[in-house]
């Protein structure tokens, strides 16, 4: 495999080079897929007896069918190689890689790189550049890149290096992906336009606003300064990096605004908690001419405190007839119940359509505080709704906080038996609070100890020495706050927990004790 090579650190800012050397999911069974019967022999060209098309009724009829098609000519083809003939002729498989990429079906990728004679994969630029954009738009971005390896004249276009650049980014390989951009400025291949978004990505991935600023100058210097395609990835990287008021800058740069630059200038604010701002962009974006769409509205739904704004934003669903869309209606169930009127909440659920596990989790979280949240989970199972790990937190933490303890450990353990999530850290900590609030504080600190294969973290130690402060356990209680002190040594909480615990053990030294503890770390008693 080629190396990638960086640019010197004088030139751009110093990203780690991390040549691919993590091997993705299911990589080795690719490529024992792919080398396996690798006869690119043909005999003869025989295609199946055409047959008269069904009716067809329904998107996902249609998707079958174009799949089913695909695998006639593909096993005809493996059938001709078999028999001895040679196909070179490379619009055949230019096509068939395309109707794969178009369909995702990797597994008739391979069959179809199988068949390429190496030569032709070699020197024709337009089929290996699709199957590397097939393999890393299917999450291979290891094979993708073998293959990129193997072009003789991939310098003579950007087309394979963006397909490459966005496999790895999509992986959230963003080094990655960034060193293959640096590779294309020492190979002296020019981007284009579809290169800098996929760049940006990654860019805001890592996090750097230094490498940002950098691609930002090459982009200009290219020319797409004034791209809106450009310029809206450029917002989005400039808002993930932090700085939001550059993002702002570059939106009010785009001469010609489209949906994605509202949503990215929109987003941009809410994930930085800036409300007012985000809905003052809302507004504009009305005043403009542009109808925010079901993205938009469940984006602002979602983060609204306010009950006035909410009963507004929910009318100004309704007349745009956005009210049952998924997202928004699963952004409404969120709003009503985070503002306690669950009556609301089960009108909307009970009205939707269509509902996802989000919409779920929704009304399941509504019940936080009661017990009726595990009929909507088993409305749930009956509905044929397959739970996710967001889910069993919420069923979890109804449990603890209502004090079921048996539904609980059934719930916990259904999780894995039942459904194949494995318990996270959330998960675990939803289990010792149950326990801990019931008065098992052993059973409770047993878990910790013998049961989580991992570092326990904050939530965890927390939610137990809570536990101890409610049942007056001084000795676990210590326990678990030494190991808070090490995992957030500046949470004054923890400090004043414990010195409760103390107090109501009538342990008045140790009181004072933990008092110049916080004193010692400039912690406010």
């Amino acid at each position: 495999m080629v190396s990638i090579v960086h640019k010197p650190s004088f030139y751009y800012p110093s990203v780690s080079s991390s040549s691919i050397k993590k091997k993705p999911r299911h990589y080795e069974q690719l490529k024992q897929k792919h080398f396996q019967d690798n006869n690119n022999g043909f005999t003869s060209l025989s295609f199946s007896k055409p047959s008269p098309t069904p009716i067809l009724i329904g998107k996902q009829l249609i998707h079958r069918t174009h799949l089913e098609a695909l695998d006639a000519v593909v096993s005809d083809l493996e059938t001709s190689a078999r028999k001895g003939i040679t196909i070179n002729e490379p619009e055949i498989f230019a096509s068939l890689l395309e109707t794969c990429y178009s369909l995702r079906a990797i597994d008739h990728g391979v069959r179809v790189h199988r068949l390429i004679p190496a030569y032709l994969l070699r020197n024709n630029l337009g089929i290996s550049s699709k199957l590397v954009r097939l393999y890393a738009s299917c999450g291979y971005a290891e094979v993708a890149h073998e293959v990129f390896d193997q072009m003789s004249k991939r310098e003579s276009s950007a087309f394979a290096w963006n397909s490459l650049i966005s496999g790895y980014a999509e992986l959230g390989q963003y080094e990655d992906a960034m060193a293959l951009y640096f590779q294309m400025a020492e190979d002296g291949v020019k981007p284009d336009r579809f290169t800098f978004p996929r760049v940006l990505k990654a860019c805001g991935g890592i996090g750097s606003i230094q490498i940002g600023e950098a691609i930002h100058r090459d982009l200009v210097k290219e020319g797409f300064g004034y791209d809106v395609y450009v310029l809206n990835a450029l917002v989005d990287m400039y808002a993930k990096c932090g700085d939001i008021v550059k993002g702002r800058n570059v939106f009010d740069m785009i001469p010609h605004k489209d949906y994605v630059s509202w949503n990215s200038m929109l987003t941009a604010y809410l994930h930085h908690g800036l409300f007012h701002e985000a809905l003052d962009i809302f507004r504009l974006m009305i005043r403009n001419g542009i109808e925010p769409d079901k993205v938009a509205i469940s984006s602002v739904l979602a983060r609204v405190w306010s009950s006035k704004r909410g009963r507004e934003l929910h009318g100004w669903a309704i007349r745009r007839g956005m009210e049952w869309e998924l997202s928004v209606a699963n952004a409404l169930i969120v709003l009503y119940s985070k503002r306690g009127q669950l009556s609301q909440a089960y009108f909307i659920f009970d009205q939707m359509l269509e509902r996802d596990v989000v919409s779920w989790n929704a009304i399941i979280s509504a019940h936080s505080k009661d017990s009726n949240g595990l009929k909507y989970f088993e409305q749930m199972q009956r509905a044929n709704a397959r739970p996710d790990s967001i889910t069993f937190v919420s069923v979890l933490s109804l449990c603890a906080n209502t004090g079921m303890v048996e539904d609980g450990e059934r719930l916990f353990s259904l999780m894995s038996k039942e459904y194949g999530i494995n318990p996270r850290m959330e998960h675990y900590a939803c289990m010792v609070n149950l326990y801990g609030r019931a008065g098992m504080i052993e059973k409770a600190y047993s878990m910790i100890v013998q049961e989580i294969g991992f570092e326990a973290g904050p939530t965890v130690w927390g939610a137990l020495l809570y536990a101890c402060y409610l049942h007056g356990n001084a000795d676990i209680g210590e326990v678990a706050a030494q190991h808070l002190f090490e995992l957030e040594p500046d949470n004054e909480h923890n400090f004043e927990l414990l010195m409760r615990i103390y107090s109501k053990a009538n342990k008045a030294k140790d009181v004072e004790r933990v008092r110049q503890m916080m004193l010692d770390r400039g912690l406010e008693t």
